[in-house]
């Protein structure tokens, strides 16, 4: 009947027609802070921004030339941010039906990311209300006692630093999500020419977005750093110490954390629901290709992509650059005290320096990775990843130097002439460390190594074999990175215990800075990772467009190729945020113990796991992550049922849809997978904020009626040792195996082992949703 309508013209095939897909949004949306931006006038505008930045200018002049120079690269860096705004902006977006599906996706993104975040804005007020009451009735420490900064101004600084925080985590996410949204398309276009030229455009995307994550950290601490240090007069007789200062930074850190903790938890929860809704009935059930335009849940997938792996990754990294740096600045401000250096200025602005650098060096790798020059023509496909990798060798090759320039400026004392040294070593360590998780990462998620192969080969078998290769994968690959991250924090405390620094009574202070300055090295090419990162869901889009659209089959051949780069440098990026983690954590539990200190006025240097309280504090950390796992993976299971229902739902009522005749309601299953992913998001993140609050007051109860102060404190430090140890080895384990499945279906759609359709297909399928 089909072939008589087309024979007659009264129906066009389904893929010869301009495809229209549903605007998913009730209206146009940007965020309240850019509306109100854009209706002011462009010379109004003009001259605010030139007062502005005077006045960060003035600021940061009157507090140390440090930051002038972290400032300056910061505004630098947007501007080529802006470049490569309009670089990646300038470029064609390809045929109509292109353009229509890209608007699809872009406007399912910015549904869902205006009511994530609005959901997240307003627990963060919530949340800053009850900061603001515990720190105004809590005790003064005696930091704030010598300065006399009294509770109110305290809480009103954390309060401040902590919203500040929140906005700019979420403003680094909204960048990230609407570069990549507008340069899928643009991709897609691209990879009817050029392979390279689709890397390329991929690539800058990817960066001007990481450029911007990276600057907003750096930025909003050196900024807050330095009105801090004009209002409260700091180093005046009777006011606070330059070296205490940056404990007033800590809230700037939390704030961050708490958006990206929700950020990663809605947006990982919505993009796994979608992609496993969309592949179990179309792939499975029904037999059709990837991102094929009769699956009801391709939207959504797609649109998953960009909220889970742009605007959480973005918040992620973001919160790690944050509190690496304040914890950094924490700690050089604390070992300058003990050892009487006269200008500590430089241990405490030197990660601010360094990730300045990180802007440089990383803008330089991004634009090392050039495009071809022929058009028209479809040039062989390269490989990505040794693009990608010489890439990041320069970028590497260029941290080693700004480090060491680094060291040199800043770290050098008279007291102990060559503690630079040895900490620049720290700082070759970190690098050289996150360059091996690189590898490592790579190496168990790159199906032209053993580890995918043997996993795909394993689905020949059946779905079963696949589940067990692939649980089997991810527990081994837990160990090289322990094994590297172990040798990193020895070498690294060791470096800085021997530089050559002393307190007053003579015992060496450097060894927790060296470990800090080796978090430091890892993170100092962060942009360039994060750009790798931002590269996978930007190539993930530009494949999914390339499919509903019915291009040829060679252009669908190199997004293939590039999106199977894209799950490795996602998961190698995951890798390298655990790693950067896992080297920051022992500082942050440093800081805690150094707190609690503070505050009880008792020595606090040591946690007892031999005591029964202690040792059940650490139990429940480690119970806790598997708590929080369950939780993740049942509310993406729950969604997900919701989405598959939905699907086959559609394709039993209109059977039309597997002929073309009949178009999906892709708006839908978004709406389906974005209302569930907020609601689920509530309670594991719940879980993880209250839980060590409840354990720290239900022990420090027991411990004022045992006669024992320290108990709370002492079984709180259990549970977040426990359960920082237990998270790492869990995310490395759940993050490697989700990359190696998802390639060892992509190494099977290439042609190996019966390629698209056959059993071991399915079987990947399986295993990687």
């Amino acid at each position: 009947m089909m072939e008589d309508d087309m024979e007659t013209g009264t129906l066009g095939a389904y893929q010869d027609k301009l495809r229209t897909f549903p605007n998913m949004r009730t209206k146009p949306y940007t965020p309240l802070i850019f509306r109100i931006l854009l209706g002011i006038n462009v010379r109004v505008l003009f001259i605010l921004l030139l007062f502005g930045l005077g006045a960060i200018f003035y600021v940061g002049a009157s507090t140390s030339p440090i930051i002038v120079f972290v400032i300056s690269v910061c505004i630098l860096s947007f501007l080529v941010a802006i470049y490569l705004t309009k670089w990646v902006l300038a470029k064609d977006e390809g045929p109509p039906e292109m353009v229509q599906i890209s608007d699809a996706i872009r406007d399912g993104a910015e549904g869902f990311f205006r009511t994530q975040y609005g959901s997240i804005s307003k627990m963060a007020m919530l949340l800053a209300l009850v900061i603001l009451c515990i720190y105004l009735f809590r005790s003064t420490n005696p930091q704030q006692e010598s300065s006399g900064l009294g509770r109110t101004t305290s809480a009103y600084i954390t309060v401040a630093s902590f919203l500040l925080g929140a906005l700019c985590s979420g403003v680094a996410g909204y960048v990230g999500m609407w570069v990549s949204v507008r340069a899928n398309v643009r991709v897609s276009s691209a990879a009817r020419r050029s392979a390279r030229e689709a890397l390329q455009i991929a690539t800058r995307a990817g960066g001007l977005s990481a450029i911007i994550v990276v600057g907003m950290a750096v930025i909003g601490i050196a900024v807050l750093y330095a009105t801090f240090y004009v209002w409260l007069e700091v180093d005046s007789p009777g006011s606070m110490k330059v070296t205490d200062l940056p404990l007033l930074l800590v809230g700037y850190g939390f704030g961050a954390s708490f958006v990206a903790l929700f950020a990663q938890l809605g947006g990982g929860i919505y993009t796994k629901a979608a992609d496993v809704g969309a592949d179990l009935v179309g792939k499975v059930e029904q037999g059709i290709p990837e991102d094929d335009p009769r699956n009801p849940a391709v939207i959504a997938d797609l649109v998953g992509d960009n909220v889970g792996d742009c605007a959480a990754r973005g918040a992620d990294l973001f919160e790690s650059i944050a509190a690496e740096i304040i914890s950094a600045m924490i700690l050089g401000g604390t070992m300058a005290q003990r050892c009487k250096i006269a200008d500590p200025s430089g241990f405490i602005l030197f990660p601010l320096v360094v990730h300045s650098f990180d802007l440089i060096v990383s803008s330089a790798g991004i634009f090392s990775i050039r495009g071809t020059r022929e058009t028209g023509v479809i040039v062989p496909v390269e490989d990505p990843m040794t693009i990608l990798q010489k890439g990041y060798s320069f970028t590497i090759v260029l941290a080693v130097l700004a480090f060491g320039l680094s060291t040199r400026w800043l770290l050098y004392t008279e007291q102990a002439p060559s503690a630079w040294f040895n900490f620049a070593l720290c700082g070759l360590i970190g690098i050289i460390t996150a360059y091996i998780f690189v590898w490592i990462a790579k190496y168990y998620t790159d199906y032209k190594h053993e580890p995918v192969r043997i996993l795909a080969l394993s689905s020949s078998t059946g779905h079963g074999t696949n589940i067990i290769a692939g649980v089997s994968l991810g527990l081994e690959s837990t160990a090289l990175p322990v094994l590297v991250i172990s040798v990193s924090i020895i070498s690294a405390f060791w470096l800085g215990h021997t530089c050559g620094l002393v307190d007053e009574t003579g015992n060496p202070t450097g060894g927790l800075f060296g470990t800090a300055v080796a978090t430091m090295g890892m993170l100092s090419t962060a942009a360039y990772i994060l750009t790798m990162d931002m590269f996978g869901p930007i190539a993930d889009n530009a494949g999914g467009i390339v499919e509903m659209s019915q291009q040829p089959e060679s252009v669908r051949e190199i997004t293939d190729v590039l999106d199977a780069v894209g799950n490795t440098t996602k998961a190698t990026t995951k890798g390298f945020a655990i790693g950067s983690a896992a080297l920051a954590s022992f500082l942050l539990f440093s800081a805690y113990m150094d707190e609690v200190s503070s505050f009880a006025h008792e020595p606090f240097k040591q946690v007892d796991i031999a005591i029964p309280e202690v040792f059940v504090g650490g139990l429940l950390g480690s119970m806790l992550i598997f708590v929080f796992s369950a939780w993740a993976c049942s509310a993406v299971g729950r969604t997900a049922q919701e989405v598959v229902n939905e699907v086959r739902r559609q394709f039993i009522e209109r059977p039309g849809i597997m002929d073309y005749k009949e178009k999906p309601d892709y708006g839908r299953c978004v709406a389906i997978v974005a209302s569930a992913s907020l609601r689920e998001m509530i309670k594991p993140g719940a879980l993880a904020i209250i839980s060590p609050i409840l354990v720290g007051i239900v022990f420090r109860i027991l411990g004022y009626y045992t006669g024992q102060p320290l108990l709370g404190a002492k079984v709180v430090a259990a549970l977040l040792m426990f359960a920082t140890v237990t998270g790492i080895l869990m995310a490395l384990f759940l993050n490697t195996a989700g990359g190696a499945w998802d390639n060892a279906k992509k190494y099977i759609e290439t042609g190996a082992l019966g390629g698209k359709g056959s059993e071991a297909h399915k079987a990947a399928i399986t295993g990687d949703t």
